[in-house]
């Protein structure tokens, strides 16, 4: 399982984002502004955690159903490593595993294709007693990420009253990427299939997507539009209550917790709006099915 990495306390926060921004042209202020988010939330990343978490349930479901296979967790910026857990699957005597991303949609050249090259160049770094590593298909569609995700949001949309419910927009977020990549990639259709797919589950006609925690060169062109322009679009519009979903997302991190918990739902106070925040799959046992039929699925290839 390749996901991002986050600190786990205060004093690893700034070497943790400089492994993120290593090589990027990032001005110092920007990097404080993201570095007192992480400190606003008590120094630490829940990421880490809930993936851990999460491998631990595929593990027991896995051993449970078949078939039994260690699972093992590198991060592409803090520890674990990516590199750090190749080597140790070497130790162990792995010849041939399956790569999970933990993102639901494949953002080519983005997070994705990062995720990818971390273990190749892990690989490569092992030398040629290195493992094999067959990569899992995007869960983006599969039948029980989106009925986890649609519990996720049903859950937000039964505690509104049932005469507000279905006139009450539902906006969908992801991470926003660079337009030049996600042209080149399948980025977009597959977060617009999700999301038909959990409103249609939850037959909820009034849904948009959005994209949120937008960074790097204010110059170049990122997915949009963003969440916080969508929020100014309702209260326009005169809407007082809104449902949002980071269906971009598999587990709770700091562009959750902060960028929506915090930012987005000031604005939405500000505005008057009603913010409810559906959570994300994290260990759902839905979602764990869904990241047990792709392994099974890719192992039957190999």
């Amino acid at each position: 399982m390749v996901a991002f990495g986050g600190p786990a306390k205060s004093e690893e926060i700034r070497p943790f984002l400089a492994n993120v921004l290593h090589g990027v042209p990032i001005p110092p202020e920007r990097l404080e502004e993201v570095a007192r988010h992480y400190e606003a939330l008590g120094g630490r990343s829940p990421i880490t955690e809930l993936t851990f978490q999460q491998a631990k349930s595929l593990a027991v479901l896995l051993e449970r159903e078949g078939p039994a296979l260690p699972v093992y967790v590198g991060m592409r910026y803090w520890h674990p490593f990516v590199a750090e857990v190749v080597a140790q699957m070497g130790r162990d005597g792995v010849r041939r595993a399956v790569g999970l991303i933990m993102a639901p949609h494949d953002s080519g050249a983005a997070s994705w294709g990062k995720s990818v090259a971390a273990v190749t160049t892990a690989l490569g770094i092992a030398g040629p007693e290195a493992l094999h590593v067959d990569f899992a298909q995007p869960c983006y569609d599969h039948p029980d990420f989106i009925a986890a995700m649609a519990e996720r949001v049903h859950a937000q949309l039964q505690a509104i009253p049932h005469a507000h419910r279905h006139g009450t927009p539902l906006i969908f977020t992801a991470h926003s990427i660079p337009t030049a990549i996600a042209a080149s990639s399948p980025y977009v259709q597959q977060l617009e299939a999700s999301c038909r797919l959990v409103a249609e589950t939850l037959g909820h006609p009034g849904w948009s997507l959005a994209y949120q925690s937008r960074s790097g060169n204010p110059r170049e062109a990122w997915l949009e539009p963003d969440i916080r322009d969508v929020l100014r679009t309702l209260h326009a519009q005169e809407h007082r209550l809104v449902v949002v979903a980071p269906i971009g997302f598999v587990c709770d991190n700091v562009e959750i917790r902060y960028d929506l918990g915090v930012e987005a739902k000031a604005l939405a106070d500000t505005l008057g709006i009603e913010f409810r925040q559906a959570g994300t799959v994290n260990d759902h046992p839905l979602y764990i099915r869904a990241l047990a039929d792709l392994v099974r699925r890719r192992a039957a290839q190999g």
